[in-house]
């Protein structure tokens, strides 16, 4: 593997989004077509929260495998299995601080009445279970 510039590398690091990611947009789109209107990324609300329906006090938080350890929560997880091949002193820190600030935002919402649905990146190979998934979430009183 050819070894990329610290410049390089940065510009690279430089373009990853940290909100309206792909499988962010497919998610709210699934939500708007099923009718529902929210708030995107309340300032007011712990971590920024993705989705926001503000009079149902629910969220939906959409979470990238690779950025959110997710395979430590689901080991089948295939998008989370690759491990930073280089600097694993710096990434495998920073996951978990990732993983520890992801537990304590979802407990501070919870703690203000708020509940909590989290889709999980892989989760979006199988659109028809999200939307029902969704449906009742936002469904349910």
């Amino acid at each position: 593997m050819k070894l990329l510039s610290a410049e390089r590398r940065s510009a690279n690091m430089a373009r990853i989004r940290s909100t309206n990611t792909k499988p962010e947009m497919i998610v709210r789109r699934l939500v708007h077509s099923l009718g529902y209107r929210y708030r995107l990324h309340r300032k007011d609300l712990p971590g920024k929260p993705d989705i926001a329906f503000g009079p149902r006090r629910k969220i939906i938080e959409v979470r990238g495998c690779y950025w959110h350890a997710h395979v430590r929560y689901d080991p089948a997880c295939w998008e989370a299995r690759s491990e930073s091949k280089s600097n694993r002193a710096y990434w495998g820190p920073k996951m978990d601080r990732n993983v520890e600030r992801d537990r304590k935002n979802l407990a501070l919402l919870e703690a203000a009445g708020w509940r909590v649905l989290v889709i999980w990146e892989c989760q979006l190979r199988d659109m028809e279970a999200v939307r029902i998934q969704i449906g009742d979430f936002l469904g349910e009183k």
